[in-house]
């Protein structure tokens, strides 16, 4: 049983102190970037598609990105042998929603929270909260099967999750830093592994909605976890913080420096990226025309088919898309009632479409 409270062991290096004030410029940046509503909802959207996937990629999720999009934007409702993966993809997203709306009410974080989290990842929306595993659960190598991590033992679960939420109360009403509050929250859920499965997700998302919460959101533009994913090794290697691999021999106790530099890298390395996007689409919008900055995502893949072409038709606008030539024929319909667009040949076989004149 574990002898004292939670206290996480770091101090402010070189390279903390330098990633924290690069996150607070770049926070600056994105507090004063206005997109257009239009552009702003596409721009979250995109960002919490590749959420869903490469959070779920990192735990063996074998869909590609495209067909994340294509399940999440309900183009695609089941795939042959890929049920599991589809249901997990979904289960993400609306654990993503619910802590981006947990965020935006201040709602405060407690174990049901996280248990009902959880429960949202594994079994959908309407699960009961999951309750803590009842024995132990080895992390191993899925090569070699040599044991990598032994977390807690079960019955210390429960205790350990209250003093992490209990430090995490304390912390909040001191002047630490949210990024250091929640690269350390997400360190300990993983660490205490509370649950059979989903721990990386559910740290993840926990470590997402305490930057949400506490200002750090900057608009949802950023991805943490599509970072992880293409620095796996990083990742992993930076929350094995102390050689030995048992949590009772060394873990509990170690310093968490090594940990804390890489998640806050990475942090001020996709708050950049997410800073430098929304400053080019906020100059692109700036300088195109009013009638495109209006239109929404998919318009817009369509208009810049005719970067190539000065007609197109409706199995040009299927096949880009990839939607039915019905969904096409209906969309471009729509387009042409919107006004950008205008029928060229109104031939019911050869029906071809052009810019309106603006």
């Amino acid at each position: 049983m574990p002898k004292k409270p939670w206290q996480p062991k770091y101090n402010y290096s070189e390279a903390i102190v330098k990633a924290l004030m690069k996150i607070e410029g770049a926070k600056a940046v994105m507090d004063h970037v206005t997109l257009p509503p239009a552009i702003e909802n596409d721009l979250r959207h995109r960002t919490r598609v590749r959420s869903s996937h490469f959070s779920t990629f990192i735990e063996g999720n074998k869909l590609t990105l495209s067909e994340v999009a294509e399940v999440l934007e309900g183009q695609v409702t089941a795939l042959q042998n890929r049920e599991r993966d589809v249901l997990e993809v979904r289960n993400y997203w609306n654990a993503l929603l619910k802590v981006e709306k947990w965020a935006a009410s201040k709602t405060a974080l407690t174990e049901k929270s996280i248990r009902q989290l959880h429960a949202i990842l594994e079994k959908g929306k309407r699960a009961k909260p999951t309750p803590y595993r009842d024995g132990q659960n080895t992390v191993r190598d899925s090569i070699t099967r040599s044991i990598v991590y032994m977390p807690p033992e079960a019955k210390d679960v429960p205790i350990l999750m209250g003093e992490m939420i209990a430090w995490l109360n304390k912390v909040e009403k001191e002047n630490i830093p949210i990024p250091i509050i929640a690269s350390l929250i997400h360190y300990q859920l993983v660490t205490i592994h509370p649950f059979w499965d989903g721990n990386g997700r559910t740290a993840r998302l926990l470590a997402t909605f305490i930057l949400h919460r506490g200002g750090y959101g900057i608009n949802g533009f950023f991805s943490l976890e599509e970072h992880h994913a293409r620095d796996l090794n990083g990742y992993y290697d930076s929350l094995m913080v102390h050689p030995n691999h048992n949590y009772y021999m060394g873990r509990a106790d170690a310093s968490l420096n090594k940990w804390l530099e890489y998640f806050l890298n990475t942090l001020t390395y996709v708050f950049n990226e997410a800073k430098n996007e929304a400053l080019h689409l906020l100059k692109k919008e700036q300088e195109e025309p009013a009638w495109l900055s209006k239109l929404d995502r998919r318009a817009r893949v369509v208009a810049g088919l005719f970067s190539s072409a000065e007609y197109i038709t409706s199995s040009d606008v299927a096949a880009t898309l990839g939607l039915s030539p019905r969904m096409a024929r209906e969309l471009l319909k729509e387009w042409v009632n919107d006004g950008w667009l205008i029928v060229s040949n109104s031939s019911k076989k050869g029906r071809q479409y052009s810019l309106t004149a603006k």
